[in-house]
């Protein structure tokens, strides 16, 4: 059945992209028009930068791709690429799967490492938050899938690459925008760019705020990125990066199926009534070197710090927490020969270190005459010490012209500390996980420069958040392992047309073991165990295309879909066996497609498209929440306005059809007294926005 699915996808890919594609001439053409597909550069920590000949399914959202919506919310973006399943309520609570890798995670993400630049933004605690860093201020973003690359960690669900902005453009630029829109909705956004022949700045200081379409859902969020390049040569660079956040979200939580059908507006009650919100204050600073050491060796070696400061009032507690990271990565890369056989090698090491308190206090709303949240005594204090080290390797063996081999190893300790101070006596545990290697072996051929074929096998690994290696006292429990899996995947990536289609496909199977299961025993008390296995496999499909009408119309198209089947292979949970049931909390078939139509007037159009396939809400399968289909319009109107002086004015419509639907659910929520378990976060309804941006070059 599933191949009939796949066989079914593949064909509506191509009858898509072939009812447009035509062979097009080079042209060199202006910014509102369209031209060859470019050859996609990606990161240098790779071992080589042209996404054509790398062995691996890494997702590409480039600056225009970021900016494509509203400039505001990166769920929108982020989930065109196959794959990749983003939930998010309001910017406040978000979670992101890869290939069904992280579903089951009750709140926030896990089981996928996120990168700044150089600097981690995973926490020691697994917890990743990549929402903090303004689009704006983003140059790329990669997104590989799965445990494919040992570089950076060798993780179940994969890694998520941010590339700070950097000036590419020769001299100063300046230029200021804001979005405002439906339900209060208002950016601003500040951006200055120096850029000389040894150095560059970009700073960019931005402030979002809504008021929220639900009952207590008003958000505020102000950063300002500072981000550059010193003693520029031609051997050797100095980059520095730095983020500043501060955020006040409230929170509606999730709701019952009966609220979310009569009046999805409505927040939780008890949420509601306290008031309940997330506030914080988070920074992060690195700096990076890379010089040349001769002609065939470099180095990359980075240090990092980062610290976050958060309160968050919730009905049945106040929880305080602050961590302190810091760490550092050097990596050599470079090439030899080994007979006539090219070989091109990166191998560092990696170090995290962060120290976490956290505290909670009674929450006193109901006693606060209406006023919300109101501290009191304290109840628990607990201290978390934890540190890891990753050592890294990777070779690439060019055979011939057509073929190459990879071959990759990466070796992870880690350990931790935990002290409760609260409410009894202090208590002091260590403790740490067998090291754990993961190899990664993979195939190349390319029979020409425009079309390749890959194989890859892997090994990835998954360690337990605070929450999962805990027993229902709140020790430690010596019997949690990580979760591991083996990854197997077969892909190709082609350019059509000269360079005017290009498409690319994957078809992978995993298989995970010690399955985390972080069971819910209370409002903020967790038990984890490792309860079994899961099964993932699926194909995904890209394919975008440009194609010049003629001398005033110009069309981008694309369509990115994926398929799959997520379940659980072996696992019994508190004497139930779920066992063959689908996967809690993912979508397995997801389908995006849009256009864009240019004109040389400076006039554009765009229309993109999402389908999502129905969610398994619980490990029973016993409830699902419904399909959702999302239709985006936008337009706008770009032109000169004097000499180096550019502006931008834009319109457009969020969720067309007013589609109702769950844009984050709360997977196995479990219901409090007679009431419902509330698994539902409603997704926005039809909401408008305009934009309009300066930009001027000196």
């Amino acid at each position: 059945m599933i191949l009939k699915k796949y066989c079914f996808l593949v064909f509506v890919a191509f009858v898509f992209q072939n009812t447009i594609a035509q062979e097009q001439k080079n042209k060199t053409i202006d910014s509102v028009k369209t031209q060859k597909l470019d050859e996609v550069v990606i990161s240098p920590f790779h071992i080589n930068n042209r996404l054509q000949n790398t062995p691996a399914s890494i997702g590409i959202l480039s600056k225009k791709d970021l900016l494509q919506n509203n400039a505001t919310d990166i769920t929108t973006v982020i989930n065109t690429i196959p794959g990749v399943f983003m939930q998010s309520s309001n910017f406040t609570t978000t979670r992101i799967s890869i290939r069904g890798i992280g579903a089951r995670t009750p709140y926030g993400t896990n089981k996928i490492r996120a990168f700044y630049g150089s600097i981690p933004l995973t926490s020691g605690n697994s917890e990743t938050v990549i929402d903090d860093i303004d689009l704006e201020n983003i140059g790329q973003i990669e997104v590989i899938k799965g445990p494919l690359s040992s570089i950076y960690g060798a993780g179940l669900g994969g890694a998520i690459l941010i590339s700070p902005q950097l000036s590419k453009t020769n001299g100063q630029n300046a230029s200021i925008s804001s979005v405002f829109g439906s339900f209060g909705l208002l950016k601003n956004s500040l951006n200055y760019s120096l850029n000389e022949k040894s150095s560059s700045l970009n700073i960019s200081y931005h402030n979002l705020k809504t008021d929220g379409w639900r009952e207590n859902s008003a958000y505020n969020r102000e950063g300002i990125t500072l981000a550059g390049e010193l003693f520029r040569k031609k051997n050797n660079k100095l980059t520095y990066f730095s983020n500043y956040t501060y955020l006040k979200a409230f929170i509606p939580s999730s709701i019952s199926k009966e609220v979310f059908e009569s009046n999805p507006k409505l927040g939780a009650p008890t949420w509601v009534a306290s008031k309940g919100f997330k506030e914080y204050k988070s920074s992060l600073a690195g700096l990076a070197y890379d010089f040349k050491i001769n002609d065939h060796l470099n180095n990359s070696t980075s240090v990092f710090v980062n610290y976050k400061d958060s309160n968050e009032p919730r009905p049945f507690d106040i929880l305080r927490q602050y961590t302190f990271g810091t760490g550092g990565r050097t990596q050599f890369s470079g090439n030899f020969k080994i007979a006539k056989t090219e070989n091109q090698f990166i191998a560092g090491i990696e170090y995290f270190t962060d120290n976490y308190n956290g505290n909670t206090f009674e929450n006193l709303y109901k006693n606060n005459n209406g006023q919300g949240s109101l501290q009191g005594n304290q109840i628990t204090e607990t201290d978390q010490r934890r540190h890891f080290y990753n050592i890294f390797t990777q070779i690439r063996s060019l055979l011939s012209d057509e073929f190459e081999i990879q071959a990759g190893l990466n070796y992870n300790e880690t350990h931790f500390e935990l002290t409760n101070f609260l409410p009894n006596k202090t208590s002091t545990e260590k403790y740490s996980y067998d090291g754990i290697f993961s190899p990664q072996l993979s195939f190349l051929f390319k029979p020409n420069e425009e079309r390749t074929l890959y194989f890859s096998a892997s090994r990835g690994f998954s360690l337990p958040a605070t929450e999962e290696t805990l027993t229902s006292t709140g020790n430690i429990n010596p019997d949690i392992k990580p979760e591991s899996g083996y990854n197997f995947e077969v892909g190709g990536k082609f350019y059509f047309f000269n360079k005017n289609l290009y498409t690319e496909f994957a078809v992978y199977r995993m298989e995970i073991k010690d399955l985390l299961v972080a069971k819910r025993i209370g409002d903020d008390q967790y038990e984890g165990v490792n309860a079994g296995k899961t099964f993932h496999e699926g194909i995904e499909i890209l394919a975008k295309h440009n194609w010049l009408i003629n001398h005033f119309f110009t069309l981008n198209s694309f369509i990115g879909a994926s398929l799959g089947k997520y379940e659980f292979k072996d696992f019994v949970d508190s004497g139930n066996d779920f066992s063959g049931n689908k996967l809690t909390g993912v979508s397995a078939n997801k389908i995006n497609a849009g256009i864009i139509l240019n004109t040389s007037l400076g006039l554009y159009f765009s229309v993109d498209f999402q389908f999502t396939d129905k969610i398994p809400l619980n490990d029973d399968n016993s409830a699902y929440s419904d399909s959702y289909k999302i239709i985006n319009l936008k337009t706008g109107y770009r032109f000169e306005i004097l000499q180096n002086l550019n502006t931008n004015f834009a319109f457009g419509i969020n969720n067309v059809t007013n589609e109702k639907y769950a844009s984050l659910i709360l997977p196995n929520a479990l219901p409090v007294g007679t009431s419902s378990p509330r698994y539902y976060y409603p997704g926005l309804p039809v909401n408008y926005y305009g934009t309009v941006s300066l930009n001027y070059l000196f």
